[in-house]
């Protein structure tokens, strides 16, 4: 199950990237320069120049330094609009979107101007004067490709745009069409051909998709997300076929404008195969239509792969196309990407409490939905906050699995009740504690509860066993009063260490009984500082009569600096007691 748990979850995180890129560009039309030079300022990289240590370490309250900052990238971009419109002839739309939506090329620029020096328009004006920029670096970047991406694409022989009038007039050709302009550095990136086309060509390749029925608006979209669709003779064979299929459905193409989305990439083909698979479950097309009105998603979302996902992680547990037809039927208000993560991570919820596999299938097959709108604490937290073991989750989920719903993320949970073995466990802990002289209810004797592990039957042969070792029963109970956890330990390992102290280290148990921790302490420790001590004291290095609580108390590196190092053998002594006790000191 841990192997399919993790084939699934990093098949899914895999597409998780096409699902959540954002395109960082902004159309020409944006109200970006007007709200603020927010994505500039992010990019900026003035530290390493004077200017830019100028203008932060200017004075004024953060206010006043943002405000000089706008000013100042505001005038950079005036300049730049005027050099593109008015000394290099483009049109203004595209001088505007070139001045605007560059912030990287914008930083270059002003990292090369002292922008203390007084006026930047002006400054950055007389600057491009005498030192023209390559227009294709700020072009590429306004249509929305990255410097890394475009940097092996600018032309060699080439500065200024009107010398490339192909690639010009392919550009109008999409900007009048309707395509934004900073989506048409996808087409560039996935495309490049389009924009050698000859006069008349690109508009002839757009002609056959008007003709098929979609409206402009529809084919800008359809296009800016694909662009490989200008590629070629005709319609695309799969994407015809795909709008075929929907009129088969009843799904008009004004469905298709409304919820594809430029920012996306779609695969025909892969959304074409979906349709048919969805048929094959026992759907009809009246019930497709329902589907794909309400919940556009689970066919456009990352072309259908993430139904093809959830669905062969469910047919792993065995569900059948009753049960999927049912999860289609009664999808909730949910987008399909955010139920499959749910899905995916409750399913490792209940591999991580160790559930049965065969009752996780019980619960996948029969809970799909309740799996999916459910955002799950983790396993952890969860345990922490109910106050309860897996097991006791294991077997809430098994009665109910609707109880995952108040488990979600959000929702403030109260601490399980104790169940009534555990009380009967609580209530026998309690009364052998009252018979040491523990009193009741005292902050002592719940102190001691929360430190105890263990059932009382078992508390009880501890402390029987710490008495047949040697211990008086007085000595014991005050060892218990002092030092709960000392209980904590099986008999075997408290005989082991009662062994090793009375008949390695010659102690008795009235030596050790007034010092009840060492018993907490590992047998090497206590062998290695005891044989140690026992070789200084042979030496007349130290005195006798140290107590143990002084020379098993303190850290090994106090030990070593106050009772080691002093003697000119000690060193050497203490490695060969740490090889021979076996110490992982």
């Amino acid at each position: 199950m841990n192997r399919l748990n993790k084939r699934i979850i990093s098949h899914f995180f895999k597409w998780v990237p096409l699902l959540c890129a954002k395109d960082y560009c902004i159309a020409a039309n944006s109200n970006y320069y007007v709200t603020g030079p927010r994505h500039i300022l992010q990019h900026l990289r003035f530290a390493s120049t004077e200017s830019a240590l100028n203008l932060r370490n200017g004075g004024g309250s953060p206010r006043e330094l943002a405000k000089r900052l706008r000013s100042t990238i505001e005038e950079a971009q005036a300049a730049l609009l005027d050099y593109f419109h008015m000394t290099r002839s483009l049109q203004f739309l595209d001088a505007e979107n070139m001045s605007k939506n560059t912030p990287d090329f914008l930083v270059k620029l002003l990292q090369k101007v002292n922008v203390d020096d007084g006026n930047v328009e002006r400054l950055v004006a007389r600057y491009l004067r005498y030192h023209p920029v390559n227009e294709f670096e700020p072009f590429f970047e306004s249509i929305g490709l990255k410097p890394s991406e475009f940097s092996s694409l600018l032309p060699q022989n080439l500065m200024f745009l009107n010398d490339d009038e192909l690639l010009m007039e392919n550009y109008y050709v999409l900007c009048q069409y309707g395509i934004p302009r900073g989506r048409i550095g996808k087409i560039y990136k996935e495309a490049r051909e389009v924009f050698g086309y000859n006069y008349g060509v690109l508009m002839s390749k757009l002609q056959p998709y008007e003709n098929f029925g979609l409206k402009q608006s529809c084919i800008a979209k359809v296009v800016a997300s694909s662009p490989r669709l200008l590629v070629g003779s005709g319609v695309d064979p799969d994407f015809a076929e795909f709008l075929k299929k929907l009129k088969d459905v009843g799904i008009e193409y004004d469905w298709l404008e409304k919820h594809i989305s430029m920012k996306d990439s779609y695969d025909w083909k892969c959304m074409l195969e979906a349709i048919p698979s969805l048929h094959k479950l026992g759907l009809s097309d009246k019930q497709l239509r329902r589907i794909f009105t309400s919940h556009p998603d689970i066919l456009l979302e990352s072309s259908g792969r993430i139904t093809f996902l959830l669905f062969g992680s469910l047919l792993k547990f065995g569900a059948t196309s009753n049960i999927f037809r049912k999860v289609l039927l009664e999808f909730p208000k949910i987008r399909l990407v955010k139920f499959t993560r749910n899905f995916l991570h409750c399913y490792k919820f209940l591999v991580e409490i160790n559930m049965d596999a065969q009752d996780i299938g019980k619960i996948v097959c029969s809970h799909v939905t309740v799996l999916g709108t459910c955002e799950l604490k983790k396993v952890k937290s969860l345990t922490n906050l109910l106050n309860c073991g897996r097991s006791r989750l294991r077997q809430l989920i098994n009665d109910d699995p609707f109880v995952l719903k108040k488990w979600v993320l959000g929702l403030k949970l109260v601490p399980l009740p104790l169940e009534k073995i555990a009380v009967d466990v609580r209530k026998v802990k309690t009364e052998f504690l009252v018979s040491l002289g523990f009193v009741e209810n005292s902050k002592e004797i719940k102190k001691a509860l929360k430190m105890l592990r263990g059932r009382g039957t078992e508390l009880r042969e501890r402390f029987d066993c710490l008495v047949e070792i040697g211990l008086r029963r007085e000595d014991v109970i005050k060892m218990v009063k002092s030092n709960p956890h000392v209980l904590n330990q099986s008999t075997d390992v408290l005989r082991s260490k009662a062994d090793a102290l009375v008949k390695e280290l010659g102690l008795s148990a009235s030596d050790w009984g007034d010092y009840p921790k060492i018993l907490l302490y590992t047998t090497a420790r206590v062998k290695l500082r005891l044989l140690m001590y026992a070789w200084l004291k042979r030496k007349r290095f130290v005195r006798a009569g140290l107590t143990l609580c002084t020379l098993l108390s303190t850290s090994d590196e106090i030990f070593v600096k106050v009772y080691v190092n002093p003697h000119r053998g000690g060193k050497v002594y203490w490695n060969g007691l740490k090889k021979r006790v076996g110490s992982d000191d």
